[in-house]
């Protein structure tokens, strides 16, 4: 039986606020590029993630990274809007976030050819587990 593949690679959308209207953007980017890819998480996957975040000078010193990170990890578990009681959920791409066992994220000012948009992968980890 052929091996599944995990990886994946997105642009993501240029950051917009609300934040949430940016989650959406994420989720209908990579689940597009899964549509075409043929790939699928499962539960069992260990996986690791790296984000790559472009924002002009102004907001650069601004924007958080964690704050970031978690509307892209939110966005995969298909956490796209709405306070607690009223939260608007889409299809899972990732089901749990417990599934990410490595995550690098950086920021940094676009390259001209980027148009503000970040990079997005997802991949099988294959480091260390512990316990």
């Amino acid at each position: 039986m052929a091996k599944r593949s995990l990886k994946l690679k997105v642009r993501l959308p240029k950051y917009q606020y609300p934040r949430n209207a940016w989650r959406r953007a994420i989720h209908k980017v990579v689940t597009g590029r899964m549509k075409r890819t043929g790939i699928r998480y499962m539960g069992g996957d260990r996986l690791e993630i790296y984000v790559r975040l472009y924002f002009d000078t102004r907001k650069l010193s601004l924007m958080d990274v964690d704050n970031r990170l978690k509307d892209v990890m939110d966005a995969l578990q298909g956490h796209i809007g709405g306070g607690r009681k009223k939260r608007r959920m889409a299809h899972a791409i990732i089901p749990n976030d417990s599934q990410i066992y490595r995550v690098t994220v950086d920021k940094g000012l676009p390259p001209g050819q980027s148009h503000g948009m970040g990079h997005l992968i997802i991949r099988k980890y294959r480091g260390p587990t512990y316990g």
